[in-house]
C-alpha cells in the first residue's frame, strides 16, 4: 500500500474506535512493523498539528487516539451543550497525586499517607475515570490496587506517568514540616 492509503486506514481506524488503539493492533491492520507504523503515525501527527485542522492524534503510552484539538472546545460546546465538567477538589487532587506517584496502591496505603479515610475521594476518582482497579495485592484480605487511567493521561496532557514532574525530597520535607506545624497549631487551640 502507498503511504496515503496507509494513513487513510490508520485515520479510519482511530476515528472509528474513538478510544485509544495499541500500536501493535494498528501495525497488524496495516501489515507493517511497529517502528514503521509509529513513524507513519508521528508523520500524521505532525501534519494535523501543522494544518488548520480541528482534530489531532495523541499518543498515550503505546497507544494512539484521534481527538478534538483543545482550541475547538468552545465550538463543540455550542453544538453539544456544555459537557459536565468534573471539579477536582484539593482532597481529590491530593489523593490522585498519591495514586499517580505510588501506583499501584491500595486504599490503606493512601490513607496512611494522607492520615485520613479516603473512600469518598477514591470513589469519586473512579467515577471520573481518572483511576481504576488494576488488581489485588497478594496479602491478607486481598486489597484492591488502584492506578491511573488513560483519561488521567489525557486530562493532564502527558503521554505516560514517567512525564510527571519529579518530586524533590527537600520539598517533601518542607511539606511534612508545614503539616506538622499545622497539626501543632490545631492542638494548641
Amino acid at each position: 500500500m502507498e503511504i496515503q492509503k496507509l494513513e487513510a486506514v490508520i485515520e479510519a481506524v482511530l476515528f472509528a474506535m474513538g478510544n485509544s488503539v495499541e500500536i501493535e493492533k494498528i501495525a497488524a491492520v496495516i501489515e507493517h512493523d511497529i517502528e514503521t507504523t509509529r513513524k507513519i503515525i508521528h508523520n500524521m501527527m505532525d501534519k494535523y498539528n501543522a494544518q488548520d485542522r480541528g482534530i489531532r492524534i495523541i499518543e498515550l503510552e503505546n497507544s494512539f487516539q484521534m481527538c478534538t484539538k483543545t482550541e475547538m472546545y468552545e465550538y463543540i460546546i455550542k453544538i453539544a451543550k456544555q459537557p459536565h465538567k468534573h471539579v477536582l477538589t484539593d482532597v481529590l487532587l491530593e489523593t490522585l497525586s498519591i495514586v499517580a506517584y505510588k501506583q499501584p496502591i491500595t486504599k490503606l496505603e493512601i490513607e496512611k499517607i494522607r492520615g485520613v479515610k479516603c473512600d469518598h475521594a477514591v470513589n469519586k476518582l473512579v467515577e471520573y475515570n481518572l483511576i481504576c482497579e488494576v488488581g489485588r495485592l497478594d496479602a491478607p484480605g486481598r486489597p484492591i490496587l488502584f492506578a491511573t487511567t488513560e483519561e488521567f493521561l489525557r486530562s493532564f496532557g502527558v503521554q505516560s506517568v514517567e512525564e510527571l514532574p519529579i518530586i524533590q525530597q527537600e520539598k517533601v520535607e518542607d511539606f511534612k514540616a508545614e503539616a506538622e506545624e499545622e497539626i501543632q497549631l490545631k492542638l494548641d487551640v
